[in-house]
């Protein structure tokens, strides 16, 4: 997926696809929108995030920078 600022977007494809008979969690929109914006600010990399007790912790973004082939 090719980095996107478009927030609408990302929040119908990664929050919205839950299975038939599945609840879908709650997460305070705050919470969304921060991993969202983690989501579409990378290219290549990765997002973490942390729960305890069932709450959001910490969100860990992990960026890679490709600078040229060998």
């Amino acid at each position: 997926m090719a980095a996107s600022s478009n927030i609408a977007d990302l929040e119908e494809e990664y929050f919205t696809q839950a299975q038939p008979g599945k609840q879908v969690p709650r997460i305070p929109v705050d919470i969304r929108q921060q991993i969202l914006r983690a989501i579409g600010s990378i290219e290549y990399g990765s997002v973490e995030v942390v729960i305890h007790d069932g709450k959001v912790m910490h969100i860990e973004r992990r960026e890679k920078i490709r600078v040229g082939r060998p």
